[in-house]
């Protein structure tokens, strides 16, 4: 996988914009009624107050206590960059209180204390005890951040964990399972070195004793070498406590014949000369970020026994932090334990390891582009693996209810695992998917509106995320100036910029164009025209002639008068098929609603078509298709001759014996509820719609809109298929994501 380049504007954009910050806010009662704000606030509230002063525990039943964490920090080591202080750490905790809601769906807040005191964290802390289930440390240097940890987790009767301690451990702990399973070797048996003796170092060091690594067979180094019985310089009390009785004195020399390295440390502390020193079937977790001690190409160019894992995603085996806390948390919290203790944190590890040896998921496999297999470069869990959020908390939550943290034990596992399936955003899924796929085709993705900044800017993140190469139509000066307006000068040299007036290709492109527009009341000058001034007319003909991959357009006119232009060179029109589909994301959801593009007032036939294009695109998001024919009646009635064609489109797809379920006619709620469907068994869908075909275009557009505007859905599209090539249209108003987005469904159709 590439590594994406992404520069200091893309950054700050991203947190601008569309509002300052990573997330918000939002009521889940209603807040409508004076009626909604006496339950909610007084009277109403002094019932549940009660309650919780009675009983306490009530707190989890009447807040949102019991899935509520704080990210807490003072910003004395952010990252990688060091101490900048509380406040410049709050981008870090609110990315990290969205991973905690995007992968396990916890809510959290972040809390920057501007202190660097010890005894004034531990105390602020304490005090916010009664409105969290959780405390998540982030970011707080060594060795504050061993007392600040140990204090609240001695004092507080709610989970305290510092990620940058044990969540690197857990997931290193997990590989390490794995590589030694695959080396045929033992943990108590192994010599394991570590460098790196912060607070992650020591935090790992210290689970893989917990797991049965031997003191005598572990090695701690910093950067004065070996920390051994005896050394003063460097020392404080937790790097004592691991060290060893041994003559050995540099990192070199402790890695002869060792069978495991696990680096916390800089990049190049680890050489060639002292992988080839190790034992056979070596170990090395090189997870220095953003470089690794030692490459997995340097490894592999003197030992091919040598089993490597990094902290950096472009290589295989990443130890990501992501794949341990938000699942610590999210089990811990629903048994609403009391700490997590190191048997919750070896449960986490145990089962990552054990899922890593599981058959891989279809949908996993696709969005990495290649099948994933048990073994020396799969070795840890994809983050992406939909799998994570029913397999780690409740071996989580089994491990705390077995050793007393559980205040509330579960009853039945079953059920739980079912609520936790419950909880994935399929969304979420379904966007990375498809940008996984993107950057697998690596296609040469035309931009027809070079003279516009949003579609420049797109270019440009769709060129440095690693997608393939961003060809952008445009005057070479004017793109030069609209790309320094933005910020992003020096991207001029990294776009491809075709311009139309100086192209070597214009005569053929003009000769492709007469030969099929020549009967349709065109001549020579309305052929230059369109070829050599249009953008749209050019950019299709460099897709026509295998002079880019795939082509993103329509962000600077109408969509169908785009469409017209476009008809010109491939036949993308309602008599060759085809049709524009658009996503609507929604709370977790996702429906298709067809056609909104091409077809005005689509006949009981051209519906079945609209479905079976639909059905193509849905599969292509990776959902199975379930097609309804929505109207303002359910099965015949009301009886109206308006509805009439809705009802027979069903019969249309009966008689072609297509591969999807699909019903109709009937009404949206009957489509997308359940509950309203109980009325009618006989139904052949399965489950609720996800593909609305809908009477007109016009219903479409204003279903479509309506969503938009008063609900906040996202909505990605038309997606247009049906035409020869892969092409995408934008709508005017497009942000730049959108039109990314766009590219990136181009770019997944590309063969």
């Amino acid at each position: 996988m590439t590594k994406a380049k992404i520069s200091r504007e893309d950054a700050l954009a991203f947190h601008l914009e569309p509002t300052p910050g990573k997330f918000e806010i939002t009521a889940t009662v209603p807040m409508n009624t004076q009626r909604d704000l006496s339950l909610a606030y007084s009277p109403g509230v002094a019932v549940p107050c009660e309650e919780i002063h009675a009983n306490p525990e009530t707190a989890y039943d009447y807040t949102n206590k019991g899935n509520l964490v704080a990210v807490i920090s003072n910003g004395t080591a952010v990252l990688g960059l060091g101490n900048l202080g509380a406040l410049a750490s709050k981008p870090v905790m609110e990315g990290k209180s969205v991973l905690f809601k995007r992968f396990a769906d916890v809510n959290s807040i972040d809390i920057e204390l501007d202190t660097e005191d010890p005894e004034k964290i531990i105390e602020a802390v304490k005090l916010m005890g009664p409105t969290f289930g959780g405390i998540n440390l982030e970011d707080i240097k060594a060795p504050e951040c061993f007392i600040i940890e140990q204090r609240l987790k001695e004092e507080m009767d709610i989970p305290v964990f510092h990620d940058d301690q044990h969540g690197t451990a857990v997931i290193c702990a997990a590989g390490l399972i794995n590589a030694l399973h695959i080396s045929g070797k033992k943990i108590e048996d192994c010599r394991i070195v570590l460098n790196g003796a912060g607070a992650a170092g020591i935090a790992c060091l210290e689970l893989l004793k917990s797991m049965g690594a031997t003191h005598d067979n572990c090695i701690m180094c910093d950067t004065k070498g070996v920390i051994y019985q005896g050394r003063t310089e460097g020392m404080n009390q937790w790097k004592s406590a691991h060290a060893a009785r041994t003559g050995l004195r540099t990192l070199a020399e402790a890695l002869e014949g060792a069978d495991v390295f696990l680096g916390v440390s800089v990049k190049g502390a680890v050489t060639q000369a002292m992988v080839k020193s190790m034992a056979p079937n070596a170990v090395i977790f090189a997870m220095a970020n953003p470089d690794p001690e030692i490459t997995p190409e340097e490894v592999h160019e003197v030992r091919e026994d040598v089993i490597v894992a990094t902290g950096r995603s472009d290589y295989p085996n990443q130890v990501n932090n992501v794949l341990g806390f938000p699942y610590l948390f999210r089990g811990a919290l629903d048994i609403h334990a009391r700490a997590i203790n190191d048997e919750m944190k070896i449960a986490c590890a145990q089962a990552l390891a054990k899922l890593a040896r599981e058959d891989v998921p279809d949908e996993v496999a696709v969005a990495y582009g290649k099948a994933l297999t048990f073994g020396r470069d799969y070795i840890i869990p994809t983050p992406f693996d939909p799998r994570l959020i029913y397999v780690i908390p409740p071996a989580v939550a089994q491990a705390g209810m077995e050793t007393g943290a559980a205040r509330r034990p579960i009853v039945d596992m079953d059920a739980y695992e079912q609520t936790l399936k419950s909880r994935m955003d399929p969304t979420a899924n379904i966007l990375r998917g498809i940008h996984a796929r993107a950057r697998n085709a690596q296609a040469r993705m035309i931009f027809a509106e070079g003279d516009d900044p949003r579609v420049l800017r797109a270019a440009v993140m769709y060129q440095r995320s690693g997608l393939g190469e961003a060809i952008v139509v445009g005057r070479e000066t004017d793109v030069m100036e609209k790309l320094a307006a933005a910020g992003l000068g020096d991207a001029f040299e990294e776009l491809t910029i075709v311009n139309a007036a100086k192209t070597e290709h214009l005569t053929r492109y003009k000769e492709f164009l007469y030969d099929r527009l020549q009967r349709r009341g065109m001549d020579q000058q309305d052929i230059h025209r369109l070829a050599a001034r249009d953008r749209h007319v050019f950019a299709a003909l460099m897709l026509a002639h295998g002079h880019g991959d795939a082509l993103i357009t329509g962000a600077t006119r109408k969509s169908a008068h785009v469409m017209e232009l476009i008809n010109h060179v491939f036949d993308a029109d309602a008599e060759h098929g085809a049709v524009g589909t658009t996503a609507i994301l929604h709370k977790g959801r996702i429906v298709l609603i067809a056609d909104t593009l091409v077809h005005e007032w689509p006949n009981e036939h051209d519906l079945a078509d609209i479905a079976e294009r639909s059905a193509e695109v849905a599969r292509d998001l990776g959902l199975e298709p379930r097609v309804a024919f929505v109207s303002f009646s359910t099965f015949g009635y009301p009886d109206s001759e308006r509805a009439e064609k809705m009802h027979l489109a069903p019969t249309v797809l009966e008689k072609r014996g297509v591969d999807f379920e699909y019903e109709g006619e009937m009404t949206v709620d009957v489509a997308l509820n359940a509950r309203s469907r109980e009325n009618y068994p006989f139904s052949r869908l399965t489950g609720n719609a996800n593909i609305l075909v809908v009477p007109a275009r016009h219903s479409a557009s204003i279903s479509v809109k309506l969503m938009q505007e008063m609900a906040g859905a996202t909505v990605i599209g038309p997606i247009l298929s049906g035409v020869d090539k892969p092409i995408q249209l934008c709508s005017t108003g497009a942000t730049v994501s959108d039109i990314l987005n766009m590219a990136v469904l181009a770019a997944c159709k590309v063969k």
